[in-house]
């Protein structure tokens, strides 16, 4: 192959519209906007107007309350925890801090901070410190003769 032979796939690029040059390209006149009427004049935007009538979107009943300083928390699991040690992800021996989990790659990031759920098995002895966690993943956790360690119980 030569770079003079270089070309791209068969459907890969598309020809550009080229709209209101003569009849012969078939958007000619008009430009493929019908007669007359908003929509053939530019400037428009009328997504979700219905000539008038009430919008439905303003007919609907609203309900609810979007708390506007809640709290959004990283989740993780208790099995998955376990699983990172069993990996060698993790080190069970040393406390495990919110800034371990995310350089192991269990956690993306802290967001609000992070907070521990009971879900799976969790054998290892382990001390856990994060930002909050469930009454059963504490309970899971000292059963298994660890430790988790709250900020909120501390607030």
């Amino acid at each position: 192959m030569k770079l003079h032979e270089l070309r791209d796939n068969d459907g890969a690029t598309k020809r550009k519209k080229r709209v209101g040059r003569g009849p012969g390209s078939g958007l000619g006149k008009m430009g493929g906007r019908g007669i007359k009427g908003q929509k053939s004049r530019s400037g428009v935007a009328i997504n979700g107007y219905e000539g008038g009538q009430m919008p439905l979107y303003q007919r609907l009943p609203k309900r609810g309350f979007n708390k506007p300083n809640r709290k959004s928390f990283a989740v993780v699991n208790l099995g998955l925890i376990e699983k990172f040690i069993a990996a060698g992800k993790l080190d069970a021996s040393a406390t495990i801090d919110e800034d371990a989990l995310v350089a192991s790659g269990l956690v993306r990031r802290k967001l609000d901070g992070i907070r521990v759920l009971a879900k799976g098995d969790i054998t290892s002895k382990l001390t856990l410190d994060v930002t909050g966690a469930s009454k059963s993943a504490v309970a899971a956790v000292e059963k298994a003769g660890g430790a988790l360690k709250t900020a909120q119980a501390a607030e």
